[in-house]
């Protein structure tokens, strides 16, 4: 894989390590949950489509009597609609099956997400107050600015939660 020049070798570093983490995560996939995906992923394509089409094209045509000579088997469509609600059963649980560790992904993204955030938003307020202090050391004249002095509290996450809580 070609590597960029611009990019900083710890950009490539985390780009590694999440690539990494997918492989791993991939890696640790049931055989049930890759034969759901791999269902899911051919019913959910273009070509299936089509071949759904064909299917129940030459289904109604041939048992509406249009082939004369085929004898209809199926002439008020009984069969093809149950062959269609078998069908839509099993799909509807492979999609399931596939959208609960799409969700199991997604949370364990969220909770990386939060755990970056609030490890930034901690170190902004830390360096936020050291700049401050620089400042007043040096003489430099701070604004008096009551959002600066708010910016420079450390924000809980269990107060933020709690405060999120009571306005839902």
């Amino acid at each position: 894989m070609p590597q960029h020049q611009d990019l900083a070798p710890l950009l490539r570093r985390n780009i590694g390590s999440l690539r990494r983490h997918k492989q791993e995560q991939e890696a640790k996939t049931s055989i049930h949950e890759r034969l759901a995906q791999g269902a899911t992923d051919l019913i959910g394509s273009v070509g299936s489509v089509y071949l759904h089409m064909l299917f129940v094209g030459l289904w109604i045509v041939a048992n509406l009597g249009w082939i004369p000579s085929l004898k209809p088997s199926d002439p008020t469509f009984v069969v093809l609609a149950m062959i269609a609600s078998v069908e839509a059963l099993f799909l509807a649980i492979f999609i399931l099956i596939t959208q609960n560790r799409m969700a199991g992904i997604n949370d364990q993204q969220d909770d990386l997400n939060l755990q970056i955030n609030l490890l930034a938003e901690h170190e902004i307020t830390k360096i936020l107050t050291i700049v401050s202090e620089m400042a007043g050391k040096l003489g430099v004249e701070k604004p008096d600015n009551d959002e600066i002095s708010e910016l420079q509290r450390e924000v809980k996450p269990e107060a933020v939660l709690q405060e999120i809580d009571k306005s839902q």
